[in-house]
């Protein structure tokens, strides 16, 4: 029988307070550094367009069953989470000021313009990133931005990339991993790294849920998809297509953002690398890549730690990938402000690698002014 995921995902957005999330992993961030202020930069944080919130409610309204259209369903019915996404004037400021948060990269939530044909999606996207370059423009030093693209048609988005950053001035780009069922490893998708290379555009590839006919097995009574565990095995999956599928040989200049302290790839890096060269050894393989997959997730990809408020697996990561590979974000609204920012303040690292995770590498990475 299909478990109800609205009561579900409805019943756990308790897990939003910092005190919910303390309770229920017996996990406190201790207080914060005393007398001293980093400048933070959060890089995982989510906006809502009105035309986005309206495409959604007309999916909502019908029987359509996808893993999707059923989280938005509940975010629909979230009066904090459909307030917060909306809104860039009030709430999401005094938050950021009651917290001692300077800056919001802001980037269209998920799964964006993805669900869409692609004419619709492409048209979507570019109201989104008008909106979003609004929106920086009135508030240079809180606000930045991350451009939305349709991979449904590679080359308007190739088009849409262009325009976002050379005229809108934004700051990267952000894709919600696949886009009906396809992994942008493919080569169709490539005009998009293309472009994206070209205008030394970071991608941030946010999660999203897995195709309705994969997510069934992880919603099957037991309540696996979503931010719990289907979030990072997709966008996980995702990072390893484009490691062993070769686009980094092909591009090896592009740089690739995972949220959520790398969607569990740093945790694997020593069994990637040997199982990887198991596999490829007796000629098993369409494609022999010229690096250690490890070494393309040090070179290529970036880290962030949304949502992973937790301070022994920021010191792994620290230890494992260097502080110039890692970058402080919340995921606001979907993980509260106040928890976010006192693990940061208060993590067990040099100072100087502080600096750099709570704003210099986000400043490197997304050409934003230092303070």
């Amino acid at each position: 029988m299909k478990v109800n995921r609205r009561k579900f995902l409805e019943s756990s957005s308790m897990l939003l307070s910092a005190g919910a999330l303390g309770a229920a992993t017996g996990y406190a961030a201790p207080a914060q550094k005393p007398g001293k202020k980093y400048r933070l930069i959060a890089t995982e944080e989510a906006f809502a367009s009105p035309e986005q919130v309206e495409s959604f409610r007309r999916g909502a309204a019908t029987q359509w069953h996808d893993p999707d259209v059923n989280m938005w369903r509940s975010f629909l019915a979230n009066e904090t989470i459909l307030r917060r996404l909306l809104d860039f004037e009030k709430e999401r400021l005094g938050i950021m000021d009651q917290f001692g948060v300077d800056m919001h990269l802001l980037s269209l939530t998920a799964p964006g313009v993805q669900l869409l044909d692609a004419d619709a999606g492409t048209a979507l996207a570019a109201s989104a990133n008008d909106l979003l370059a609004e929106t920086v423009k009135k508030h240079p030093t809180r606000y930045t931005g991350l451009a939305s693209f349709a991979p449904q048609d590679p080359k308007r988005a190739a088009k849409e990339i262009e325009r976002a950053i050379n005229t809108l001035k934004l700051n990267g780009l952000i894709v919600n991993s696949h886009t009906n069922g396809e992994y942008l490893d493919d080569p169709k998708f490539w005009p998009i790294f293309e472009a994206a290379t070209a205008l030394n555009a970071a991608i941030y590839i946010h999660p999203r849920n897995l195709p309705a006919h994969a997510d069934d097995i992880l919603d099957a009574g037991i309540n696996l998809d979503g931010a719990i565990w289907g979030f990072q095995m997709e966008t996980g999956l995702h990072a390893m297509r484009l490691i062993v599928g070769g686009v980094f040989d092909q591009f090896p200049k592009l740089k690739i953002v995972l949220g959520h302290m790398g969607e569990a790839v740093p945790f694997w890096l020593y069994r990637i690398d040997y199982m990887y060269n198991v596999y490829t050894s007796g000629g098993r393989g369409r494609i022999r890549i010229k690096r250690k997959p490890s070494e393309y997730v040090k070179d290529n990809f970036m880290i962030t730690t949304s949502g992973v408020n937790f301070h022994p697996t920021l010191e792994y990561c620290h230890k494992v990938l260097g502080a110039d590979n890692i970058m402080f974000a919340i995921d606001y609204p979907y993980q509260e402000t106040e928890g976010s920012v006192a693990f940061i303040n208060s993590a067990p690292l040099p100072e100087a690698d502080l600096e750099k995770i709570t704003h210099g590498n986000a400043e490197k990475l997304f050409h934003i002014p230092p303070a």
